[in-house]
């Protein structure tokens, strides 16, 4: 069962995550788009049944993402993430009624094929459960500072894929160190009991570092096009998870004549993801 249950909760949370984009999505573009950083949008989206759909499914979500880093190595999950894209397009296609071009299946083709080829050859191996505090503060400190300069430059810009580049960027940095934050949690949950969960610094850091997440998703989506902001977040995501995993958790990947595979499998998921991102099926 080694890698089985981990890989079912992750598409699990994959595609309850790609509702939630497609539902939120769809919430953010009735509210009155924003130049700054405005808390205040939450509360506008409040008001929308559909966005509050959609936390459900983040809720979801997470739930099923905290019991696959429960059970394997983060370089092995996160990736796994790469699915929401083509996920969402399915699930917007769906709602709106709209066909999905030959070409779009080829695309979702190649990010599956891809993710598969790619995660076949790295093999992540590795569930360290506690990382030392000594690991953490350099990380926590780099992951700070490239979210504030993004999300700095990002919001100075106008309305566009410059913005919404930046912002996705920024969002895929705190995903990632949600869910860093988030196995380890998990680990002194299932180790201490909820009370040693609610006394963790960690499980308090994980919620902070996910509430910026949110904040920054949905201006994001007002930010600028998908295209833009989806390959940022999507790509982001899995490369800064995967650089955590082995950074923190000593999480291994298999090296040498492996990176030949894992390099094509990558090249067929940037390809698969910009198409996808750029065809704007389903986005409005």
């Amino acid at each position: 069962m080694g890698v089985v249950l981990p890989v079912l909760f992750s598409v699990f949370a994959a595609f309850s995550n790609a509702l939630a984009t497609v539902l939120q999505r769809r919430a953010a573009l009735t509210v009155p788009q924003t130049d700054s950083f405005r808390p205040g949008l939450i509360l506008d989206l409040l008001h929308r049944p559909l966005w509050l759909a959609g936390i459900l499914a983040v809720i979801a979500a997470g739930v099923g993402q905290a019991a696959a880093l429960a059970t394997g190595p983060l370089a092995l999950v996160q990736p796994l993430f790469v699915l929401e894209l083509p996920l969402a397009l399915m699930i917007a296609t769906l709602l709106t009624r709209e066909r999905l071009p030959a070409r779009l299946w080829a695309a979702v083709a190649g990010v599956v094929v891809g993710l598969g080829v790619a995660l076949a050859a790295a093999s992540p191996t590795g569930n360290r459960t506690h990382v030392a505090l000594d690991r953490w503060v350099p990380v926590l400190l780099a992951c700070t500072v490239a979210v504030v300069a993004l999300a700095a430059v990002g919001l100075r810009r106008p309305a566009g894929r410059a913005r919404a580049g930046c912002l996705g960027a920024a969002t895929a940095i705190c995903y990632a160190l949600t869910a860093a934050l988030m196995k380890t949690s998990m680990h002194i949950l299932g180790d201490g009991g909820v009370g040693a969960f609610l006394t963790a610094w960690q499980t308090y850091a994980f919620c902070v570092a996910g509430i910026a997440a949110l904040l920054l998703l949905e201006h994001a989506m007002q930010g600028g096009p998908l295209v833009a902001s989806q390959p940022a977040l999507t790509l982001g995501d899995a490369t800064v998870s995967l650089s955590l995993g082995v950074l923190l958790y000593e999480e291994h990947v298999r090296a040498g004549w492996w990176l030949l595979p894992q390099l094509a499998g990558v090249a067929l998921i940037v390809l698969g993801v910009f198409a996808l991102a750029r065809s704007g099926v389903g986005t409005s």
